[in-house]
């Protein structure tokens, strides 16, 4: 029983980790310049749409999946903390109670899922 506890909460720790990673990768993002737009800033019909269509949006999306994978596993770590204290207490008076309560907490840890797959959804239109 302590064992899956662990499992969960290290799968936690590892999308923190992953997390934390994508927002140094963002930081040190190097913004490149979108071809079209160079081209026609050499021509001298560049707009101001043209000229920054893409010198951000990779550093943003990258930041927006960071966020999505902190917050997410943040939460995740949370809501385990609660769900696994209760289902140890009271696995401690039902242990039949097992296999209910390790789908509860495994419930919990779907929040750090979801904002995997959305910092993927992320990452993919960047």
């Amino acid at each position: 029983m302590r064992r899956i506890l662990r499992v969960v909460l290290v799968t936690s720790g590892l999308l923190l980790l992953a997390s934390l990673v994508l927002l140094v990768v963002a930081v040190t993002a190097d913004p490149s310049p979108a071809t079209g737009a160079a081209d026609a800033v050499s021509s001298g019909t560049a707009t101001a749409a043209a000229a920054s269509s893409g010198t951000g949006t990779n550093g943003s999306a990258l930041i927006g999946a960071a966020i999505a994978v902190a917050g997410s596993s943040l939460g995740a770590a949370i809501a385990v903390a609660y769900t696994g204290s209760a289902a140890l207490a009271a696995m401690s008076e039902r242990p039949e109670l097992f296999g209910r309560a390790m789908v509860i907490v495994g419930l919990a840890e779907g929040i750090a899922i979801y904002g995997l797959i959305v910092s993927i959804i992320l990452i993919g239109k960047a």
